[in-house]
């Protein structure tokens, strides 16, 4: 099982949004990401390139020796990663309802673990250092994250290192995902898909998972039986 991190393994949008903006704040920038617009930026994967392309979009840049954004974008993904390690590291983000227990049965069980994200290395160690402890590595041995492939998802890049570092079959691995862009992903690297509603990507279609299931409650191994 592949599992995205963002949304499925915890509800971490909100807080991803709150370090974007305490990074602008802090380089003296007027930029706001509110909820409306978040969810539109979400639409774009990677957090360099989000900023990268909000820059384009409104042309924020265009009188500076950096008219497309791409070196303030660097700055400012750096930035935002320090300041959203640091509030996940104090465990002020859980995992999702029934993530634990789900992990901890399959762990059990022998089925195989591991992630494939757009979201940088950092970002995951904090999360599932303050979430799962030290034992994390020993549950994910498999970790395909941030800037390890070119193109991000909706392209099928980041899947298709997974299932090669896992050592297995695409038609074998299923994909956990929750939003569009990752179901498009995971599927066109050949995985089939379960797909988890979250918060920030409530309204996405999921059109091409062999399950919608409406929280990760209703992950359970019953359920992997079911579609293996």
């Amino acid at each position: 099982m592949i599992f995205d991190v963002d949304g499925t393994l915890a509800e971490t949008e909100e807080y991803h949004r709150r370090a974007f903006n305490v990074a602008f704040e802090e380089f003296g920038l007027d930029w706001v990401w509110d909820d409306a617009l978040y969810r539109d930026l979400l639409k774009v994967t990677g957090g360099k390139e989000r900023i990268a392309h909000y820059i384009f979009r409104t042309g924020a840049m265009k009188d500076s020796m950096d008219p497309d954004g791409r070196s303030l974008a660097f700055l400012l993904h750096q930035k935002k990663t320090a300041i959203y390690t640091e509030m996940v590291r104090t465990g002020a983000v859980p995992l999702r309802a029934g993530i634990g227990d789900f992990l901890c049965a399959a762990a059990e069980n022998g089925i195989g673990l591991a992630i494939a994200t757009t979201t940088s290395l950092p970002n995951i160690e904090a999360l599932l250092g303050a979430t799962l402890g030290s034992q994390w590595r020993r549950m994910f041995p498999v970790v395909a994250a941030g800037d390890m492939v070119v193109n991000k998802k909706p392209a099928p890049d980041i899947y298709q290192l997974a299932v090669n570092l896992l050592d297995q079959n695409a038609e074998d691995c299923i994909a956990i995902e929750d939003s569009r862009n990752g179901v498009q992903s995971a599927l066109a690297a050949g995985l089939r898909v379960v797909a988890v509603r979250s918060d920030f990507a409530r309204d996405d279609d999921l059109q091409g998972s062999i399950r919608q299931l409406p929280d990760c409650t209703w992950l359970s191994l019953e359920l992997l039986r079911e579609i293996a």
